[in-house]
This record gives C-alpha cells, sequence and structure tokens, in this order.
C-alpha cells in the first residue's frame, strides 16, 4: 500500500487596509453655513376668489377635453380663464358635458367634461371672466 502524503496548506496573513487619514490644518478658517430663503408656495396664484369658478381635475389629452369639478355655476357662452403653473389662457365656452350628455348650465359641486383650447394640469385654476 502506498501512503498518501498530506499537503500542508499554509495561511497568508490577512492584508491591512489602511486608508489615509485627511489633514486639516488649524489656520483654516471655518465654513458657515447660510440658511436658505424660504420659497413661495405653489398655491399663490393670483386670481380672485370672487371670479373663482372651481379646478381642474382630470385631463384627456387625446381629445384635448377636461374634467372641472365647479364651485360656482357655469354656462356655455361664459368666458373662463385657465391658469396654473405653466398654465395661462382664455376662452369661451362651446359646450359642456356631464356622463357623456350635453349640458348648456351646471351648477356647484358638480363634475362636468369641457373642450379645452391649449393643455391644462391637474389643481389648475379656473374663473370666469
Amino acid at each position: 500500500m502506498a501512503l498518501k502524503k498530506k499537503k500542508i496548506i499554509k495561511k497568508k496573513p490577512a492584508k491591512k487596509i489602511t486608508t489615509k487619514k485627511k489633514v486639516i490644518k488649524k489656520s483654516q478658517p471655518k465654513l458657515k453655513i447660510k440658511a436658505k430663503a424660504k420659497s413661495k408656495p405653489r398655491s399663490t396664484i393670483k386670481i380672485s376668489d370672487g371670479n373663482l369658478v372651481g379646478k381642474i381635475i382630470h385631463y384627456f389629452p387625446h381629445v384635448k377635453a377636461a374634467v372641472i369639478k365647479l364651485s360656482a355655476p357655469l354656462a356655455v357662452g361664459d368666458k373662463i380663464k385657465i391658469k396654473g403653473h405653466t398654465t395661462d389662457f382664455t376662452q369661451v365656452i362651446a359646450s359642456m358635458q356631464i356622463d357623456r350628455v350635453d349640458i348648456t348650465s351646471a351648477k356647484p359641486k358638480q363634475e362636468i367634461g369641457l373642450l379645452v383650447n391649449s393643455r391644462v394640469r391637474q389643481h389648475d385654476k379656473v374663473s370666469k371672466i
């Protein structure tokens, strides 16, 4: 029988990782952090509350229609202004719908569909001129 020789494996010691320490000179002045100025809140859109009719809830870009939650009555033929963060235009209401049925006037707390001339966004304000 042949005797098998065992291999002796010596483990190498783990290398120590050294990091360079940052040297700070004592003669360097300390920097002061300035507080940021408070920015204006986004909801400060200048539309008088007396003329406010409602706000945009949803926009359908393919048909260029907006859903408006009314806070005041609105009728076909009224001139409205839609103002938001990036939106600002006026138009005359040609047609309105509730549940895909044409209507001539709408009351507060109703949600109406309205064709718009330009892109609008949620939370844009709608006022009557």
